[in-house]
């Protein structure tokens, strides 16, 4: 990541100031962590869903841990993009920011919660908390993957 730095005098001391006034993003994400990205994300995803197709859980619990599950998906990545937004200066509310970080944490709380009372093994309470939280950090990194591409494509095409 490169810095663009300016050059200004202060008008009081007359002497030269610098400040860093804009983030350059040149580094595109290789094809190997973009693949490995994806993959964790399948992996996370498709190990959680068939470990809720073959529980015993009543079909009300297995609604309740998937809906958990996407909800999370859905906040991590709300995050990443208000997180991501605000770096490259466009507008973000601070509402929908914090709401992103509020719905994040409440799925998390929701799936402990929902662990910690649930008439589990251990292990398998184990698996199901791994299992969500790959599949949460691999939403954010292929969230953060596209947003890179895109940019530096983006970018690429105005220096043209």
């Amino acid at each position: 990541m490169n810095y663009q730095t300016t050059v200004s005098i202060d008008e009081k001391s007359k002497e030269p100031k610098s400040k860093k006034t804009n983030k350059v993003f040149d580094q595109k994400p290789t094809p190997a962590f973009i693949g490995a990205s994806w993959s964790a994300l399948f992996i996370g995803m498709v190990s959680y869903c068939i470990g809720l197709w073959n529980s015993d859980m009543m079909l009300n619990e297995k609604g309740y841990y998937f809906t958990v599950l996407l909800f999370g998906l859905f906040s991590v990545i709300s995050v990443q993009k208000a997180v991501r937004d605000k770096l490259e200066n466009i507008p973000v509310t601070e509402i929908y920011h914090s709401i992103s970080w509020f719905t994040t944490i409440t799925s998390l709380v929701l799936l402990v919660v929902g662990l910690w009372n649930a008439d589990l093994l251990l292990s398998e309470k184990g698996f199901y908390g791994m299992s969500f939280l790959l599949s949460l950090f691999a939403a954010i990194a292929v969230q953060k993957n596209t947003r890179d591409v895109q940019y530096i494509e983006r970018n690429n095409k105005t220096d043209k």
